[in-house]
């Protein structure tokens, strides 16, 4: 047992987690400490380039194989699953109707690239390698659970039908474009345009992660703070089991697999996340009859503190059993 807390508490005591934490505690003694909104936009558009370019490098080193083939698979269909399984929990552990059901599964099937950057960040800071294909994986993931979640309002309520606009935005959204087009970029130039940019993309990542996640740390204890009496009982406990659910069956199927214990990790990550940005805007217009309060408080608010401080530690030790 002790061997198994040393383990936990080793990938937990790391610098990035350990700012999300100081701005989580910031937030919930009311502190004025706050990143400007301009500096934190500029961070994550910074991060997603990296993060995208830096895979997009790595992938064109290895090249496509059949491993890529099979984690890509495993996302996907992932993706499209687990939003059933959420929407299946919800209806036994909440009041929730179909309409707002789904609306919050739907987010529950998709990623949160934040969380998928500070779970990149955990392995390069304890040494355990990963495939850039998880970058493309982790964009793979993003649109499959809001067809799910569309599907499932249909199904129970009549409501979620989605036309071309919807499916348009969704392909333009400025994460999505810009994690898919920094890859390509990356995977395009190689090992030449890694050696132009490295300063730029590897020696500041850390440092300016840290800051990200001090201010995502304020955000979600402030959204938590302001939006608490929208969460009862069985929605916050949703908002932790859920996680913890598509983390194990993601490992099954990555062991199953054959996958490297990094990207065991990372494919675990992505099944426990929930977005809060891509999903969110996509059932604003598609079912807005559901309350925004509630998903995005719901992910934002306890999910991404959850696996931040909990998760990654837990799901990086229970990747390399």
């Amino acid at each position: 047992m002790s061997h198994i807390l040393e383990g936990l508490a080793g990938n937990l005591l790391v610098p990035t987690i350990l700012f999300f934490v100081l701005g989580l505690t910031a937030a919930i003694v009311r502190s004025d400490l706050s990143i400007p909104d301009g500096a934190a936009k500029l961070m994550s558009i910074y991060l997603l380039l990296a993060i995208g370019f830096k895979g997009g490098h790595s992938f064109a080193a290895a090249g496509l194989h059949t491993e890529m083939v099979i984690t890509l698979g495993l996302g996907v269909a992932l993706s499209f699953a687990l939003p059933f399984v959420a929407f299946g929990l919800l209806r036994v552990m909440t009041r929730l109707d179909s309409v707002n059901a789904a609306a919050v599964a739907g987010h529950y099937g998709s990623i949160s690239i934040v969380t998928f950057v500070a779970a990149s960040s955990l392995l390069e800071l304890t040494g355990i390698a990963f495939s850039g294909y998880m970058v493309a994986t982790a964009a793979a993931m993003e649109v499959p659970a809001i067809l799910s979640a569309l599907w499932l309002a249909h199904r129970f309520s009549g409501e979620g039908q989605a036309g071309s606009e919807l499916y348009r935005d969704l392909l333009a959204n400025g994460s999505i474009l810009l994690l898919v087009g920094s890859f390509a970029i990356g995977a395009a130039t190689g090992t030449k345009g890694m050696e132009m940019i490295a300063p730029f993309v590897v020696i500041p990542f850390t440092g300016v992660l840290c800051l990200f996640l001090l201010d995502m740390g304020l955000s979600a204890g402030r959204s938590l703070i302001a939006n608490r009496h929208l969460l009862s009982a069985g929605l916050f406990g949703f908002g932790m089991l859920m996680p913890l659910l598509g983390a194990l069956v993601a490992l099954a199927l990555a062991h199953a697999g054959g996958l490297p214990v990094g990207d065991r990790f990372l494919l675990a990550v992505l099944a426990a996340s929930a977005s809060y940005i891509a999903v969110p805007a996509a059932m604003g217009v598609a079912l807005p009859r559901a309350e925004s309060g509630v998903y995005l408080t719901l992910a934002l608010g306890v999910t991404f503190p959850f696996n931040i401080m909990v998760g990654l530690p837990l799901y990086l030790w229970l990747a390399g059993l």
